[in-house]
């Protein structure tokens, strides 16, 4: 009863974020390959009259991809979003978004010149009127159609280079769905063709960056949804769990009694229709999601293939997952060893740090033990699960950030799979982002975790304990460096000492030369003297 109230006291409020603005989706702006709407408030594009930003050519990155992806030009994601624009906003200060008419994240203010902190709270820390405000907020965007975004039906050749739009209206539950679809899906090669290897947003150093932007322009989302500035993403801490203790009718929605792979019927999300869930039949019709229901949310926790994921993830993994120094390493895919965001991730052991091709562990274990429509990649975030679990992989992500406290320059600037190299934008968003504008500290885009907050600060572990490591790793420069330091002084030196010696036999000569000239002038006035007398 408390959740229909909030949900029908919501209707009024409306929303301006996402991904494909409706202003930028005629022929003309796809013909001319321009996104640089209006802003509301001036006028002007860009609202550059106020100076908020201007219209400005997109300038992409020409770094080296890796070897993942063998095609060029035949996948619209490619070189994002230059298939579609090569025209948009540019926004300056502290002003963002598609018209530059928001405000970059953790500012807020008619001017975007007030700093603010947000904290994400462990969802079982929610009061009961806070619990039951999140899931009428969930419900109310899952019902609220997007006024200022639309997405893709068809690809950018399927739209006839542009001159024939193909786009749909979305809710705002399910635009974030999409997106997610979207930049997972297979390539369209053409006939029955496709590649199935490429995600630009998994399976490569962009998979924490990706997530962390994904979940903060959700969080706007509802912000502006509901004018609830204070919302944050609550998390769900699933270490040590031995079963999906949020998976009850008070929270995220019990089992269904009658099919254990249906949400009870006492659950607001036991209504829900899916999207984009069906990846081959998309591939076999070489079309896009178009957003069409599907069917219901599908759960089943914990009937999943064991031999995959024997159990959930422990604090010791997440521990031993945080000591890994190197974020990226080798191929920086599903193979690389030794990588913090392939072992966080799951292809790599949890206890080892060596990739693993049989398991699926960490992240991708959650994913699996859910048994349904979150175990497939594509459609996974129609399980609003989905936002508690990346809430808290994204806390892991700031633990090891605030660790190991590495430049962004840690973040590979080349030579990774396409998408994820640190200028690469990412996709599919408009307004643009790079991916290393996300490995930051989470306190630098606005918010906070709550039991981050609480644990006391190391001092030795949090600020000197990082640049001895740093050390360690070039300590046989250093070495060298000693040591051919101490040659140079040692040859230096002797020089010194011989050039010393040298003068002193000089000057020594040099007096012995003069001394006669000095006698015999003496002599000759002692002549004198004794002539006188």
């Amino acid at each position: 009863m408390i959740l229909s109230v909030l949900y029908c006291l919501l209707w009024s409020f409306q929303t301006s974020t996402g991904h494909f603005p409706r202003a930028c989706t005629s022929s003309k702006n796809l013909m001319e390959k321009e996104c640089c709407p209006p802003w509301r408030g001036d006028g002007s594009p860009c609202g550059q009259l106020s100076g908020r930003g201007s219209c400005q050519n997109i300038v992409l990155s020409n770094a080296p991809l890796g070897p993942q992806f063998p095609f060029t030009g035949v996948d619209d994601r490619e070189a994002w979003p230059s298939v579609f624009y090569n025209r948009t906003c540019r926004c300056f200060g502290n002003f963002m978004g598609f018209d530059c008419g928001n405000c970059k994240f953790g500012f807020w203010g008619p001017q975007c010149t007030e700093k603010r902190l947000s904290v994400r709270r462990n969802i079982f820390d929610l009061s009961i009127p806070e619990k039951n405000k999140f899931l009428a907020y969930l419900t109310l965007a899952k019902h609220t159609t997007s006024p200022d975004y639309v997405i893709p039906t068809g690809t950018y050749g399927q739209m006839n280079n542009g001159s024939t739009p193909m786009f749909n209206d979305i809710n705002i539950y399910d635009l974030f769905v999409w997106i997610h679809y979207y930049v997972s899906r297979d390539t369209l090669l053409g006939g029955s063709e496709i590649w199935r290897d490429i995600d630009f947003a998994h399976e490569a150093p962009g998979f924490l960056p990706w997530h962390r932007l994904f979940l903060l322009l959700w969080e706007q989302e509802i912000q502006k949804l509901t004018g609830d500035e204070n919302f944050t993403i609550p998390y769900w801490d699933w270490r040590d769990a031995e079963n999906c203790d949020i998976c009850t009718d008070e929270y995220m929605g019990g089992r269904n009694p009658a099919n254990p792979n249906l949400l009870s019927p006492a659950s607001f999300f036991s209504s829900w229709q899916i999207i984009c869930s069906q990846s081959e039949e998309y591939n076999s019709r070489q079309a896009l999601c178009n957003g069409t229901p599907e069917g219901p949310l599908l759960r089943n926790p914990g009937n999943h293939d064991k031999a995959r994921t024997p159990r959930l993830p422990s604090s010791a993994d997440v521990e031993f997952c945080l000591s890994l120094a190197q974020y990226e390493s080798g191929s920086m895919d599903k193979t690389a060893n030794f990588s913090f965001r392939n072992t966080l991730e799951g292809f790599a052991h949890p206890l080892t740090g060596i990739a693993d091709a049989s398991q699926s562990s960490m992240h991708n274990a959650l994913h699996i033990y859910m048994n349904g429509t979150m175990s497939q990649v594509q459609g996974s975030a129609n399980d609003p699960i989905f936002l508690l679990h990346h809430t808290f992989v994204d806390s892991i992500f700031e633990r090891w950030l605030r660790k190991h406290r590495p430049l962004q320059e840690v973040y590979p600037e080349a030579n990774a799979p396409i998408g994820h190299n640190r200028e690469s934008y990412m996709v599919p968003f408009i307004p643009l982002y790079r991916n290393g504008d996300f490995f930051i500290s989470s306190r630098d885009l606005g918010y906070d975790y709550s039991y981050l907050q609480d644990s006391e600060p190391d001092f030795f572990q949090d600020y000197i304990k990082p640049y001895l490591e740093q050390a360690s790793r070039i300590w046989p420069w250093l070495i060298g460096a000693a040591v051919v330091g101490s040659i140079l002084t040692a040859v230096l030196g002797g020089l010194t000492i011989l050039l010393r010696r040298h003068r002193h036999r000089k000057r020594k000569q040099l007096s012995e030369e003069k001394q006669p000239l000095l006698m015999e002038k003496e002599d000759y006035h002692s002549l004198l003297d004794q002539s006188h007398l």
